[in-house]
């Protein structure tokens, strides 16, 4: 699929691309270099990826934030063992 470069640099990814690969207004893309080419990217973010990753057997979801929350803020406040 051939689009054109704008004189603002900006171009218009094809609607069958961002159809096929959830591509929606305002979603982050990333740019990078693989050789002699550009590959652009779908960036997803930790609201999207919530919920991919199943919880371990047994899990308390409660007890682990607390867990997490303690460890972030002996963090903050330069505790860490």
């Amino acid at each position: 699929m051939m689009t054109t470069v704008t004189s603002k640099g900006q171009v218009t990814i094809p609607k069958q691309l961002r159809d096929l690969f959830h591509i929606k207004p305002y979603d982050k893309v990333d740019f990078r270099q693989e050789g002699d080419k550009i590959v652009l990217s779908p960036v997803k973010t930790l609201l999207e990826l919530r919920g991919s990753v199943p919880p371990k057997e047994n899990s308390n979801f409660e007890q682990e934030r607390e867990v997490a929350k303690k460890s972030v803020g002996k963090r903050v406040a330069g505790e860490m063992e």
